[in-house]
């Protein structure tokens, strides 16, 4: 990541919790490569210059785990999903209202994706590139995002409008 400007976060594998009965080494966790895509390959995510500096501030303040994990567990190794929606919890209690606790805003923390990636589609981002960033298929974001596209209709119209009226100047 450069100092200022945009960063990228460079994907290389998933660690999800399998439970040690379901791994060749016993462990907990199983390293694979990312869904849908051969073992070593690599997913490279832009991130914006706020978020560069919420991950420097971050790690300079605390650090990362041997691996290069942001968020290791208090002993080592990987957070458990137990874990991790506790932390999340109270995340929502320490930042939300009571009435916006209260109700399944952010609930769990895979709603920052789905938010992030409708944010990007009301910004006018382009379908693929969206898609791209966040590791779907335009397939796929069409079926789960189509209310977000659908709420651009009249950016869409306007943007027509003008490419339009600056063809009739000419």
């Amino acid at each position: 990541m450069s100092e200022e400007g945009w960063g990228e976060v460079l994907l290389s594998t998933s660690t999800p919790r399998v439970g040690s009965g379901w791994t060749d080494t016993g462990e907990s966790f199983d390293t694979r490569g990312l869904k849908k895509r051969a073992r070593k390959a690599t997913r490279p995510v832009p991130i914006p210059p706020v978020l560069v500096r919420l991950v420097r501030e971050h790690i300079k303040e605390f650090g990362t785990a041997e691996d290069s994990r942001l968020y290791p567990a208090a002993q080592g190794g990987g957070l458990l999903s137990k874990e991790y929606g506790e932390v999340w919890k109270a995340a929502r209690l320490a930042v939300l209202t009571e009435s916006e606790a209260a109700s399944p805003l952010a609930d769990v923390p895979y709603s920052l994706r789905h938010l992030g990636v409708s944010l990007w589609l009301e910004s006018g981002v382009s379908p693929a590139e969206v898609a791209r960033r966040a590791g779907h298929s335009i397939a796929v974001l069409f079926r789960f995002y189509a209310k977000a596209i659908h709420r651009n209709q009249q950016r869409a119209n306007e943007q027509i409008e003008r490419a339009l009226e600056a063809d009739d100047g000419e």
